[in-house]
This record gives C-alpha cells, structure tokens and sequence, in this order.
C-alpha cells in the first residue's frame, strides 16, 4: 500500500524532481555570499569543540555537504529521496551519503558536533516539527550546534503559513516562533542572519538562518 503523508508525498515529489533540481542548485552558493559566510561561521564554531562530524540533513544533491567538507568538515548527508542520493553520490564519490528520514535518524545519540538543515524542514507540516527537533537535539553532543535555515512568514499572528514551493507542499515560519520551538527542545538560538528578498529571487520571502546550541 502505498502512503500518503506528508513525507511520502515529499519524497515522491523529489525523487521526480531530483535531476532538475540538481542542475538547477549545483552552484548556487556562487552568487550568495551571505549564505557561504554563515556557513563558514557554522564550520568556525563546529570544528572549536570536536573532531566536526557534521549531518547535513535533507542533503538534497549533496552540494552543500560537499560545501562543508572543502570547509574542513567531517560531513555527511542524509535525505528522504533515493533518487537525490544516488545523485550525490555520483557526484561527490568520496562523501557518504544515507537515505534516511529526519524524523527517525539513524545516527547515535550525541554523537553530532553539528548538524544543518538547510530549508529541509519547510515541508514539515506544523504538528510534527517538534519531533523532527527533538531528533536533531537527541543527535548533536553537548554543546553541539544547529544551523537552520527556512523563509519567514511575514505575519507574527500566523507563526506558519502554507506555500506553493512547486516540488512539494511546503511552509513558512515566523522566526520568534521557530526560535521557541527551538529552545523548548534544549537548543538555545546564538545568531541568526535575516536575508531580505533580492529582485533575482524566485519567492520573495524574507530567508532566515538560526544558528542554535544544545546545552
């Protein structure tokens, strides 16, 4: 039988997806320097405190974890999609790369220095984000950091909003909210970075980056 929630129908919808997508985000870190010095700034603060064993998770085409390893990091990724990661795997060969849902990972527990999420947590539906969290807390070490990244629902009164994201259904956060959220699974915000939208973007949504630490 086949499934029919949210992540099933996210997985289908990028497994269909991946080869465009991948063509589509491959350099996009080219012509984003805000992006690459918040990941720089995440890369500083995970190789102070261990050996930085990193999960990029909802790795997608694998760019952005081979983005974190040229940064001197031990990184890995993971993602819903089989077809995403084959694709990365064919692409970078020497980087490890799972199948796997972030609601159910299948890595130790503190076994992280970091651990990033890069507008994999947008087709989330609302009512399971806490679990997802709380995944991510069980997996980071003391002192382990967070890097999240989602766009901004503009209206404080609705903390999320629902959005066409062409792939997949998918959401929008209110940044106060998504920090609380946060904080409630023992994951306390350090920084975030606001990105307003550029005339070139294809959404025009505020972006935000939360960097977090669990105690």
């Amino acid at each position: 039988m086949v499934e029919h929630d949210a992540f099933s129908a996210t997985r289908e919808a990028y497994d269909a997806a991946a080869p465009t997508y991948a063509e589509l985000f491959r350099d996009t870190l080219r012509d984003r320097p805000l992006d690459r010095a918040i990941l720089s700034a995440f890369a500083e603060v995970v190789s102070a405190r261990g050996d930085g064993q990193v999960a990029d998770l909802g790795c997608g085409p694998g760019h952005i974890t081979a983005h974190l390893g040229e940064l001197g990091l031990a990184a890995f990724g993971v993602d819903a999609s089989p077809t995403m990661i084959k694709l990365a795997r064919q692409a970078y060969p020497g980087l490890r790369f799972d199948v796997g849902s972030m609601a159910a990972l299948n890595i130790a527990d503190g076994v992280l220095d970091g651990a990033l999420s890069r507008w994999s947590i947008i087709h989330t539906p609302p009512q399971e984000l806490p679990a997802i969290l709380a995944e991510f807390h069980r997996v980071l070490a003391p002192g382990g950091h967070l890097l999240v990244g989602f766009s901004a629902s503009d209206d404080p009164s609705h903390p999320t909003q629902v959005f066409d994201h062409t792939v997949a259904l998918a959401y929008r956060w209110w940044p106060d909210h998504l920090a609380a959220m946060l904080c409630e699974s023992g994951l306390a915000e350090v920084a975030r970075m606001v990105r307003e939208p550029q005339p070139t973007d294809r959404r025009q949504f505020r972006e935000i980056q939360l960097l977090a630490r669990k105690a």
